[in-house]
């Protein structure tokens, strides 16, 4: 449930003049401003929407699955999702961006950050339920912080980060049950929902890279993105899955508020909340998105739960805010 935003939002804050707390450094869009532009609806409304909309995003794909191919709801997801961004860019007209250069960073961008993750996501829950593939989701930070330690020589190791990392992988082997030998665990599905998880870190330091630089607005990289992410996604939805004989209404709507609500209009969202609050406060949304994926799949769907997987998904989380802790700067 992410974008090319928050790490190279980050990354383009760092080479922008300090500026006041509150001042709008965090994307391309806003460097120019001197603060964000007020908003109607307070930000900590927003926050709690986005964790909901994200939070819910695995039921939804769960119900998707339920009648149409997984290549199929990844292909709706991101065809209604880059609808969204596509009216918000006319809106605003705001260009997509220009250079050969830059479309082939966003095209790697794409499949790292929406094509494969999204797609292993709805075919894991073919096999496991969505309160899993949620907890999953929320390893993303531990396995960014064990690739930034490799991949960016400016992300240095302190005792706090590496205690995280081990607490968070113990908390994934608290959640699989790993004392019963893992027994009952669908392994092909547990690890495609983990490989998913995967991809967002490395798509971030992929980005990081190559796009931290970029002039080009937030939104403008982020709709060509995830409009690059559809056109994978209609090649590979063509060649390996046929149109289904009919269209069931209730996987179909909920494929369209994937879309809509868990892709276009979460990613709108979040470019808000990054322009307000900064990257930091905004991507903590990650914490609460387990904690609604569960509490959805045990009361929408009759998911079971044992006691093994809530406490492990706490040890996760507690685990991956100790890895994104950072040392106070004077």
């Amino acid at each position: 449930m992410s974008s090319a935003t928050t790490e190279a939002d980050e990354a383009r804050a760092r080479t922008l003049p300090p500026a006041p707390p509150g001042s709008a450094t965090a994307t391309a869009a806003t460097a120019t401003a001197v603060r964000p532009p007020r908003r109607t609806v307070d930000w900590r409304i927003r926050f709690a929407v986005l964790s909901a909309v994200w939070g819910f995003s695995f039921l939804l794909i769960k119900v998707g699955t339920g009648a149409y191919a997984p290549f199929q709801v990844t292909f709706g997801r991101l065809f209604f999702g880059t609808a969204v961004l596509a009216v918000a860019m006319a809106v605003r007209r705001d260009r997509l961006p220009s250079g050969l250069r830059t479309w082939g960073h966003l095209t790697v961008a794409a499949f790292l950050l929406n094509a494969l993750p999204f797609s292993l996501f709805a075919y894991s829950e073919l096999t496991i339920p969505s309160t899993l593939a949620g907890i999953c989701n929320a390893t993303s930070p531990l396995w960014g912080m064990a690739l930034s330690l490799v991949a960016l020589s400016e992300d240095r190791p302190t005792r706090r980060r590496v205690a995280g990392l081990g607490i968070g992988f113990l908390g994934v082997l608290t959640v699989l049950g790993a004392w019963q030998g893992f027994s009952g665990l669908d392994f092909s599905g547990t690890a495609m929902a983990l490989l998913a998880s995967l991809s967002y870190p490395i798509g971030w330091i992929y980005v990081r890279r190559t796009l931290a630089g970029s002039s080009h607005s937030h939104l403008s990289l982020t709709g060509a993105q995830l409009g690059l992410a559809t056109v994978q996604l209609a090649v590979v939805t063509s060649l390996f899955t046929t149109v289904p004989d009919s269209f069931p209404l209730v996987p179909l709507l909920a494929v369209i508020a994937l879309g809509v609500l868990g892709t276009g209009l979460a990613l709108l969202i979040q470019y808000g909340l990054v322009a307000e609050v900064g990257p930091t406060t905004a991507q903590m949304v990650t914490y609460f998105i387990p904690v609604i994926a569960t509490a959805a799949g045990v009361a929408l769907l009759d998911e079971h739960l044992a006691w093994n997987t809530p406490v492990g998904a706490l040890i996760v989380l507690v685990g991956a805010a100790l890895t994104q802790s950072r040392p106070k700067r004077t």
